[in-house]
């Protein structure tokens, strides 16, 4: 799916099919401006992972690992760095070692935010839409 016009529940639907899509491994990139629905994303792709009603934001942690049967899934929000050297600081080994890396804000990790396997870009569309793009 790429440029779609979603709601909130379309946006949800896409994350948990894609959770279901990722292969062991896999690097997902979340993009897009403030409130264009990364973290609604996030929260439906890491329930769909873990089958747990987990998938808060890590704004203030920066990083969550959430446990399930098929794996360990890590999100990492970059949002608070200051500067890519900041990332430096982040558990990037054990974001080696998750069974799928999900980075909100990558573009602020700058270098050290590894390449992905897929990114998704959300956009505002309207009040209640937005356009989402899955890219590989």
């Amino acid at each position: 799916m790429s440029g779609s016009v979603l709601d909130e529940r379309g946006v949800s639907a896409l994350a948990k099919r894609l959770a279901s899509e990722l292969p062991t491994g896999a690097v997902l990139w979340l993009e897009g401006e403030l409130g264009a629905g990364k973290t609604t994303f996030a929260r439906a792709f890491i329930r769909a992972r873990t089958g747990s009603g987990g998938g808060t934001s890590p704004t203030y942690g920066l990083v969550h690992r959430h446990a399930g049967p098929r794996g360990d899934t890590l999100h990492l929000d970059c949002y608070r760095l200051r500067a890519p050297e900041d990332a430096a600081d982040l558990d990037w080994e054990g974001a080696a070692n998750a069974d799928i890396l999900l980075i909100e804000w990558p573009d602020r990790a700058g270098s050290w935010a590894p390449s992905p396997d897929r990114r998704v870009h959300l956009h505002h569309q309207g009040e209640h839409t937005r356009r989402v793009e899955v890219l590989p």
